[in-house]
């Protein structure tokens, strides 16, 4: 007789997170753009992560030995009390040991991850153009943060039986509930650009980075990413480059209308992003 084995349905987890913010003015309705303690792009990635459990078990592993390592000892973030680095893994607040042993933790794990970057100077722009025709238009940072999750998930929701997406943890129910609709908006592009019906169940869910190691990881993917744009440091982003499938500038217009897609063709340096 012969064997002939059923393929197993296949889940697709992603992980999202965000870098920077998308505050654009003060209480004042003053342009705070690229002033202190206000970043200049707003940039949301998703990680999509082969084995979850794996990456996560293989993060709490790493955190144990880190704690336990007599040279890290005095490391503040490290501290229990901090709930900082002894509670899950953060590039922005992890020393230089502890964020170079995590990356080269996650590029021995299967994931590829994609992000959408967004110039806030020239969303400022637009949003000011607006105004001058709708005087009563306000713009609330919930607005890019929803947008940029319908175009991020545009062509990644139709191929696999069934999706699991988990956000790192923003607020409310009601925010969960928007970030479904933007989820079903990004099928709707799918259907209105390709006419592709996609029927695959889709879970979304709210989660603290420590219950998830992948939102830990996007979030190292993220930071490396941020520095490139914010600061044209290239050393992080050129260390997991190898795992990024796709990262679309939006606003960067200089060649084309709807911005660039630097690929593993069109590999993103410093000399890339926009100056």
């Amino acid at each position: 007789m012969t064997d002939v084995s059923i393929p197993q349905p296949r889940t697709c987890h992603y992980f999202v997170d965000e870098a920077g913010d998308g505050t654009l003015f003060n209480k004042k309705k003053q342009v705070v753009v690229g002033r202190e303690g206000c970043s200049s792009y707003f940039i949301l990635g998703a990680l999509e992560v082969a084995d979850p459990q794996a990456l996560h078990d293989a993060l709490e592993e790493l955190r144990a030995g880190l704690r336990a390592d007599p040279y890290l000892a005095k490391v503040p973030s490290l501290q229990p009390r901090r709930n900082k680095t002894a509670l899950a893994f953060h590039a922005k607040d992890d020393c230089p040991e502890v964020r170079r042993e995590v990356y080269r933790l996650l590029m021995q794990h299967d994931m590829r991850f994609f992000a959408v970057v967004r110039d806030k100077a020239v969303i400022t722009e637009k949003v000011q153009e607006h105004n001058k025709t709708t005087p009563t238009y306000r713009y609330h940072p919930n607005q890019l943060y929803d947008r940029c999750v319908s175009r991020l998930f545009k062509e990644r929701l139709h191929k696999e039986d069934s999706y699991v997406i988990r956000f790192s943890r923003r607020g409310n129910r009601a925010r969960t509930e928007a970030l479904q609709h933007a989820i079903e908006q990004a099928r709707s592009n799918i259907r209105l650009s390709w006419g592709i019906e996609a029927a695959s169940p889709i879970e979304i869910m709210a989660a603290k980075p420590a219950a998830a190691g992948g939102l830990q990881a996007v979030d190292y993917f993220l930071w490396a990413l941020q520095r490139l744009y914010e600061r044209n440091e290239e050393r992080y982003w050129e260390f997991v480059a190898a795992k990024a499938s796709l990262v679309h500038d939006v606003d960067d217009t200089r060649a084309n209308a709807y911005g660039v897609y630097y690929t593993k063709k069109n590999p993103l340096s410093k000399d890339g992003p926009k100056k």
